[in-house]
């Protein structure tokens, strides 16, 4: 097949820094091409993942995420580009709109954030043309009226990512917080459960937006210390040598995650994770053998004290196995199949 693979405009292809959509688009569009499938991805020019690539803006527009002039220029240029495609799998919000411009082009669309009534909106205007795929049971559950083509979980590839030890850095072992200064993602819970446990926690996380920056202040900030340290948002290598080495990923989220890449990758360095069971959390952590789904903050703690239950290679196993690219790859090629037939 000829697949057209539509990025969002706002970070590059994979991503420098954050960027769990950006992660996914590249993994997808590797692992398509490694399978032997012609494919033709329409990101930014700053984008390095090594299939062939079209673009319309040279750099991502990430000072503008979310503004429509942006995104509709960028997704006027792409159908021009995957036109002649035997499919397309546009992950931008605005793109599956805009495909009906080209009513003989199959077009499928992922939704990666949550079902909230904004894109509940949106979604249900247009799941009669465009297949929807879902990320996660616990995504699609929030808006169970919207016709859902596929539930495909991620996938990464487990082979670039470093298998740790966990037994820390030069001052001694940690657990990690990685995300997004949210109230939602919990990076004060995860400093409180830290410091009762009695381990040194790092936190690395996106901090752009201005809400960001308040609960940072407000939240976050008073409770940083000698055992608890912000690292700013750091690159993909950076990431992947503090997965390694850390004890366990803290994942105390109280919100519907749709899914939560960084799960997967912390469990492809072998690092347990430990979590809230909301959102998709059940669905990726297999409790007692990948990490603990904790009820709340004491279990959290208690948690702590058990991660010598745990073998570190369950959790690379698990990527290798359900959580692999290639897992990922054949299913979208089952849908997109389909979608043909």
């Amino acid at each position: 097949m000829r697949i057209g693979i539509v990025a969002p405009p706002w970070t590059p292809i994979p991503p420098l820094l954050y960027g769990g959509i950006e992660l996914v688009v590249d993994q997808l569009a590797r692992g398509l091409q490694q399978v032997g499938h012609d494919v033709l991805l329409f990101a930014t020019g700053d984008s390095t993942c090594p299939v062939p690539t079209k673009w319309v803006l040279p750099v991502a527009e990430g000072q503008r995420i979310g503004m429509a002039v942006p995104e509709i220029r960028h997704t006027i240029h792409a159908y021009e580009a995957v036109s002649d495609c035997d499919v397309v799998h546009d992950h931008t919000v605005m793109g599956p709109f805009y495909s009906e411009h080209y009513p003989g082009l199959p077009v499928a669309t992922t939704i990666h954030g949550p079902f909230n009534d904004e894109l509940s909106d949106l979604y249900r205007a247009n799941a009669d043309r465009v297949p929807i795929v879902a990320i996660s049971h616990a995504q699609r559950r929030a808006a169970p009226e919207i016709p859902i083509a596929r539930v495909i979980h991620h996938g990464v590839d487990a082979s670039v990512f470093p298998f740790g030890d966990g037994s820390g850095d030069h001052d001694g072992p940690y657990v990690l917080f990685l995300g997004r200064m949210a109230d939602d993602k919990g990076a004060h819970r995860a400093i409180e459960v830290a410091r009762k446990a009695g381990i040194r926690i790092l936190l690395a996380a996106k901090m752009r937006e201005p809400w960001e920056v308040e609960y940072f202040t407000e939240k976050v900030e008073p409770l940083l210390g000698d055992d608890a340290h912000y690292l700013g948002e750091v690159s993909h290598e950076r990431k992947l040598e503090l997965l390694a080495g850390a004890a366990a990923l803290l994942f105390p989220i109280r919100w519907n995650e749709p899914f939560g890449m960084v799960m997967i990758e912390a469990m492809a360095c072998g690092t347990p994770v430990l979590a809230f069971p909301e959102g998709a959390a059940p669905e990726v952590v297999q409790d007692g053998q990948t990490g603990f789904l904790c009820g709340d903050e004491a279990a959290m703690v208690d948690a702590i004290s058990r991660l010598g239950e745990l073998k570190r290679s369950n959790c690379r196993a698990a990527v290798e196995g359900y959580f692999s690219t290639d897992r990922m790859v054949a299913e979208h090629v089952e849908l997109y199949e389909s979608m043909l037939a």
